[in-house]
């Protein structure tokens, strides 16, 4: 019986530290993004780095990801928000195809910009394991905090947290 739960034990923890692994090539909290190309979903194409100056929130999603359909309104609300108009909001979509994606936005309409990995290199990058991401960046680049899961990002609590995070006047 001692050896069966010592056999449990160690795959629980096997599996959570296979759960808990980072992405190969993740950014991490703390570290400065790196330089991609982004495939403009709903505008052009972007570099990365041309959103530097500014504090960003990077948002990951996927059309079939039933959290992201969730918090997609609240993203949208800041966007407009008084803490919104301090920081640039983005989207990065990850679905295999375009049409998907873009029928999305029609199902769920935003202000901000949202681009397509197909490729699946910004996914990698940004630690994508799990849907929606999102990313709240500094204005040189540094990432500064992960959200993973659906959250309602016009909830005063999260206005908080973007708001101390971010260091953004009040």
């Amino acid at each position: 019986m001692k050896t069966f739960f010592c056999l449990i034990l160690a795959c629980v923890l096997a599996t959570a530290n296979m759960v808990m692994a980072k992405t190969p090539g993740e950014v991490e909290v703390g570290s400065q993004l790196r330089e991609a190309t982004m495939l403009g979903l709903s505008g052009p194409s972007r570099q990365l780095s041309q959103y530097r100056g500014k504090p960003l929130i990077i948002n990951v999603w996927a059309s079939w990801c039933g959290p992201c359909q969730q918090e997609m309104g609240s993203l949208e609300r800041l966007a407009r928000s008084k803490t919104g108009q301090q920081v640039t909001l983005i989207g990065i979509s990850t679905d295999d195809y375009p049409e998907a994606a873009r029928a999305f936005l029609k199902r769920y309409p935003t202000s901000f910009s949202h681009y397509i990995d197909q490729q699946l290199l910004l996914e990698n990058m940004l630690g994508a394991a799990q849907l929606p991401l999102t990313l709240l960046v500094d204005a040189q680049g540094r990432v500064l905090a992960k959200q993973v899961g659906a959250q309602q990002w016009d909830s005063p609590q999260a206005l908080q947290f973007i708001s101390k995070t971010l260091r953004l006047k009040p």
